[in-house]
């Protein structure tokens, strides 16, 4: 679990692309400004068996771009594999409202009503010198594909999502939003 701790320590906390989003949206029109707010939440979670080594994590995600704001939240669980650690995605859990989803307002759910999301696929990431890379491309329907890059390190988290419809982008850019770290 050592990687695992390490890759959590780097994940978890407080983010935004202020310093990116400062320099990019004179260039470029459209691009966001992003903050993500990542907080393992095994303690809002029961009945996990004694043996489980994984971290659940919330991560709340807000963007704005021109003016308009979007937020979206996530449950993933992070497990530590032999070739590295590897992000499934989960349903919001039942009982909790998915459009103000949020470590705070996150009722205890039983370890056994968690349902691993259908649509995801899950993602590997693997270390090389203190930098984490990985990713996944899931089919979310027949049409609509869903890639995922994202690259860790201390300095950034370098986050890269598509989406595209029958082969024509519908969400993403063209540079990974590189989130820094605001707050422990």
């Amino acid at each position: 679990m050592v990687k695992l701790d390490g890759f959590m320590a780097l994940l978890t906390g407080s983010f935004n692309n202020r310093e990116q989003y400062d320099t990019l949206r004179k260039e470029e029109n459209g691009f966001p400004y992003a903050e993500h707010i990542n907080t393992v939440c095994n303690d809002k979670i029961s009945n996990i068996p004694p043996e489980f080594q994984g971290k659940f994590m919330v991560e709340e995600s807000i963007y704005e771009v021109n003016g308009k704001r979007h937020s979206s939240s996530h449950l993933f669980l992070f497990t530590e594999q032999p070739e590295g650690i590897l992000l499934t995605s989960y349903d919001i859990p039942e009982g909790n409202d998915k459009t103000v989803f949020s470590y705070n307002n996150m009722n205890m759910v039983d370890f056994q009503c968690l349902k691993t999301s259908e649509k995801f696929t899950p993602a590997l990431f693997q270390e090389k010198d203190g930098v984490w890379e990985g990713g996944s491309t899931s089919m979310f329907t027949p049409v609509m594909k869903f890639q995922l890059l994202e690259r860790f390190s201390k300095e950034c988290l370098e986050v890269s999502e598509t989406m595209e419809v029958n082969g024509k982008r519908t969400f993403g850019y063209d540079e990974p939003i590189c989130y820094k770290r605001v707050s422990e």
